[in-house]
């Protein structure tokens, strides 16, 4: 029961981890930021063009029966043909769907990369843990091997022997303290926080497990899976794309009025009531004629390719998420196959270490057998670590291919 609440509690440090690199990493915050960026496209492209008006002053002033026509005012709104605007907003909506994605893809990435480097913490941690056990049990052969030696009943070979081995452990020691610091920053890069701020490392690894069948878990992929479905949204834009370039190439209905000011009129035979009354003319109505086709053409085919595009890169992207799925499946499966193997290996090592002890205090065995059973230990403890890390390695690398 201890040991599941130490479990539990290295599970909830690591979700706070990964709390904490949702809401600091700097380059999911860019991700989601263009996702952002990508929602202000709508309402650009799906407003209406902006009015147009204009100013005219008649430097020769046009002579009507009322009076001399002075200045012209003029309002015109130009109106796309029915469903442009609403196609070129799906395409935007669809656009952002995309990017949300990706951003969500990004943030799959990012607790991977957070799980994977915490377990390489444990790893490190583990492993120095492992040397320094190691480094206890050859001082104690030490202190056997000094007092054979002072009895006569050995060379002092053997002492010689455990301060060489001692040594060669110091020196992978150090390399290990070096490579948890390394390691340390890129985990607290990945969080955006200080790059020698305390991780906590629990002191055994909780067992990841793959849930589900081969096939079941490629059918979550294929429905889940953030860059996929990016991929779907791509090609929906695409269709829209294609949509308002067809009715861009559609006629566009101007709706205006003119409003001119006129002066007195200086003609006698004009009625004083009606002399320099202003004249309004409404309404005035155009038609833009789209008749050089060549352009929309164009656009309508760039619609179509790119949405081949999408279509084939979605396939391509499906190929190798399937071909990483079987890779990682059997990374898995040698993982939990090693992690088997010297979870046995090292208990019958650990056994044969304490008889192979014993023997030498009486003189029944030499020095080299005891001492290659020690490295036995070491390297089957090392290797039980290392197949406990993979394993969850591999099981949190699934968990994002399948956009958790």
């Amino acid at each position: 029961m201890l040991l599941t609440v130490v479990r539990a509690l290295g599970q909830e440090e690591l979700d706070g981890y990964l709390i904490t690199a949702a809401g600091n990493n700097p380059g999911l915050k860019v991700k989601f930021n263009r996702y952002m960026a990508a929602l202000e496209v709508g309402p650009q492209v799906s407003a209406l063009p902006d009015p147009q008006f204009a100013f005219a002053w008649f430097i020769r002033p046009v002579e009507t029966r009322v009076g001399p026509q002075n200045v012209k005012l003029s309002l015109t709104q130009m109106f796309p043909w029915f469903g442009t605007l609403s196609a070129r907003n799906d395409v935007a909506v669809q656009q952002a769907k995309a990017k949300y994605e990706l951003f969500e893809e990004a943030r799959s990435k990012l607790y991977y990369d957070v799980k994977a480097t915490y377990y390489e913490l444990y790893f490190i941690k583990k492993a120095t843990d492992i040397l320094k056990e190691n480094i206890a049990i050859l001082e104690t052969f030490n202190k056997l091997a000094l007092i054979k030696i002072e009895a006569g009943m050995v060379s002092a070979v053997d002492e010689l022997r455990i301060r060489m081995e001692i040594g060669d452990l110091e020196n992978r020691l150090a390399l290990l303290r070096d490579s948890y610091f390394a390691k340390l920053v890129a985990f607290n890069n990945l969080l955006n926080v200080e790059a020698n701020s305390t991780v906590n490392i629990p002191d055994e690894l909780w067992d990841e497990n793959i849930a589900g069948e081969r096939k079941a878990i490629l059918d979550s992929i294929k429905i889940n899976n953030h860059r996929l479905l990016s991929n779907d949204y791509e090609y929906e834009s695409f269709v829209s794309k294609e949509q308002a370039a067809r009715r861009t190439g559609l006629p566009s209905i101007s709706i205006g009025a003119d409003y001119i000011f006129i002066g007195k009129s200086e003609n006698q035979m004009t009625d004083p009531s009606e002399s320099g009354r202003n004249a309004v003319l409404f309404p005035k109505i155009g038609v833009t004629i789209p008749i050089y086709r060549k352009k929309y053409n164009a656009m309508i085919n760039e619609a179509g390719y790119l949405q081949n595009v999408a279509i084939e890169t979605k396939a391509d992207n499906l190929n190798k998420l399937e071909t990483l799925l079987e890779k990682i499946i059997k990374d898995y499966n040698d993982a939990k196959r090693r992690y088997e193997l010297y979870e046995r290996q090292t208990e019958l090592a650990r056994q044969a270490l304490q008889l192979l002890q014993s023997e030498y205090s009486t003189g029944e065995t030499d020095f080299a057998e005891l001492l290659r059973i020690e490295r036995k230990l070491l390297n089957y403890a090392l290797e039980l670590q290392r197949a406990r890390t993979d394993k969850n390695v591999a099981v949190a690398f699934v968990e994002y291919l399948m956009g958790k």
